[in-house]
């Protein structure tokens, strides 16, 4: 969603804008597509002489550090409908399939008002209506076909309790939003973002659901939903008070607990991090403040969420990304909830966390979107996700990426998603690299490695970051390598000598995948045939051939004593995943 403005916590709301008009940006995609490939060749090319830079990382196999936690299986979407049309559900099959019944989804929109109709950031479920007498009047049909969809596909639902639906929202027109990328941010925020005129209905609405799933699902299931109420109620999508979502959260959550007791109930799902002093006000609330519910202390608080983004921008024709404001996004809201002891163990999920805040935006500073800056940022920021947490000691449950797939739009058309008329990204192929790694966290050192601090605090601006996350189960030990940098510009390789320390003697069978520029990566592959935008079918079966994650030619592979070493090269802005595996 979007970035919270440096006036967070006193109601400021910020005003996204599109940098282009779809003109101009329609100019860029043209000049992307066809002149800057054979620039980036041309500059390639040169460097292809230019020497591998060497780099040493070491992996102590003996010294565990406790379990690799999965926190890259939750993703979610503006869209909550493409969920069930062709290319969105083939997309929860691959997700799914990752780590069955363990990926979760967030989606937006679920109660709002609408027969099923979606669009840019909209979506609609018709759950709450009201006849000529006020009465409610409830209808799970499309919710439950959302649901439904998830569940046959081996993912689970991220509850967003929200958003208003027409007939309680005490601002009930203009409802219906038709916001395009060139429209200003802020037009999507119409009569679904306003508070109910009646929080005893609103209560009941959510009884009511929260209900029905545990009837269709079944408690043993529903038990194992995160449910959390609205979305950045710090920003555009709250048009009530701060007091105002406390009395909304309170309620959602009495409703959700009286009709599943044990449930698993939570949020805010703040934007900007701990935005400004809410996180911190919230968090005192659910703890020690009067329930608007109940009137008794405190709110159950079975899991804390917030979001965390990026900020690119183009820098002399290229494009720069920003990795260091996620990464202090995630930082300072840490930070936050390590102030609290009786938090120290409570999950957390960074409910979005992204490269940057608007998924259905477009713009030349985001065409790192379709390419392997994506996949490599991805795989750098993971990693740095799990340090933070470890450097605050709070309980980093799951990193959410808000990014599905756009239905019936052109390929590779600019937008933040995973696949793209059902050919998957580049970075789609590092979630499946992270699903392959299993067991104990091991304990790493790159001399290529940008520190954590200069991270948080500058980014990758002057040497690349070239580094790793490992993980063992019994005799098998994964690695997984990247080679990042802000910038997206071309860059000597780097030459890898890969260091196993503490593992058994005798020489271990290795396979190796890879995400690079020509490695997993259809975009690419779509370039080279002039971007076609009515593939073939031939065409369409090359770029799905090109889309899964690629096997390369193993690694040379030394054995010297308890020691193991692995040589290879690896491009700027590749990822690699070694799977090592002794008899």
């Amino acid at each position: 969603m979007g970035r919270i403005p440096a006036e967070a916590g006193k109601s400021a709301i910020p005003q996204f804008r599109v940098e282009l008009t779809s003109v101009r940006w329609q100019v860029a995609r043209v000049f992307m597509k066809t002149t800057l490939p054979l620039i980036v060749l041309a500059v390639s090319v040169c460097l292809v002489e230019a020497e591998p830079f060497p780099v040493r990382i070491r992996v102590d196999a003996a010294r565990p550090t406790g379990p690799l936690k999965p926190i890259w299986r939750f993703f979610g979407a503006d869209e909550p409908n493409y969920a069930y049309m062709k290319h969105g559900d083939e997309l929860l099959g691959a997700l799914g399939s990752l780590k069955r019944d363990q990926v979760f989804f967030r989606a937006h929109s679920l109660l709002v008002t609408g027969e099923g109709t979606h669009g840019l950031k909209w979506g609609s479920t018709n759950a709450y209506t009201e006849d000529a007498r006020g009465n409610p009047v409830y209808d799970w049909t499309i919710v439950d076909r959302i649901f439904d969809a998830y569940r046959k596909n081996g993912v689970r639902p991220y509850v967003q309790i929200g958003f208003m639906p027409q007939a309680m929202s005490v601002k009930p027109e203009p409802y219906r939003h038709h916001w395009t990328p060139d429209a200003k941010y802020d037009e999507i925020f119409t009569g679904w973002a306003y508070p109910p005129k009646d929080y005893a209905k609103w209560e009941e609405l959510v009884y009511q659901w929260a209900r029905h799933s545990a009837e269709k699902y079944g408690e043993k299931e529903v038990l194992a939903w995160y449910w959390e109420t609205w979305n950045e109620p710090n920003i555009g999508y709250w048009r009530g008070t701060r007091e105002q979502f406390y009395q909304l959260h309170d309620h959602a959550v009495r409703a959700v607990r009286r009709a599943i007791p044990g449930a698993k109930v939570g949020g805010p799902d703040l934007a900007g991090g701990k935005g400004g002093d809410y996180l911190e006000k919230f968090l005192q609330h659910c703890l020690t403040g009067t329930n608007h519910a109940t009137g008794e202390t405190g709110t159950p608080l079975d899991f804390i969420s917030f979001h965390a983004k990026g900020s690119p921008k183009t820098i002399d024709g290229h494009v720069r990304m920003g990795i260091a404001n996620q990464i202090r996004d995630i930082d300072g809201a840490f930070g936050v909830i390590a102030r609290f002891p009786q938090l120290k163990q409570t999950p957390i999920v960074i409910g979005e966390s992204d490269p940057e805040g608007c998924a259905a935006c477009q713009g030349p500073q985001l065409a790192y979107r379709n390419g392997t800056m994506y996949s490599s940022y991805t795989a750098a920021s993971f990693a740095r996700k799990l340090d933070l947490a470890e450097k605050h000691g709070v309980n980093l449950e799951g990193a959410l990426t808000w990014a599905f797939e756009f239905e019936n739009q052109p390929y590779f058309a600019g937008f933040r998603s995973l696949a793209t008329n059902g050919i998957d990204k580049p970075v789609l192929n590092v979630f499946r690299m992270f699903s392959r790694m299993e067991g104990d966290r091991l304990t790493v050192s790159s001399d290529a490695a940008v520190p954590l601090e200069t991270m948080v605090k500058t980014g990758v601006r002057e040497k690349p970051d070239v580094a790793a996350i490992a993980a063992r189960a019994g005799r098998r030990v994964t690695v997984l390598v990247w080679h990042y940098h802000d910038d997206d510009l071309p860059g000597p390789d780097a030459a890898v000598t890969l260091e196993l320390g503490g593992v058994p003697l005798d020489k271990p069978a290795v396979r190796r995948t890879l995400i690079d520029e020509s490695h997993s990566n259809a975009f690419n592959l779509w370039l080279s045939m002039e971007s076609p935008q009515s593939p073939t079918p031939a065409q369409i079966a090359d770029l799905e051939e090109a889309s899964r994650l690629a096997e390369t030619d193993s690694p040379d592979v030394k054995m010297d004593g308890g020691r193991c070493e692995l040589g290879f090269r690896l491009a700027r802005k590749g990822v690699t995943l070694l799977e090592v595996v002794w008899p």
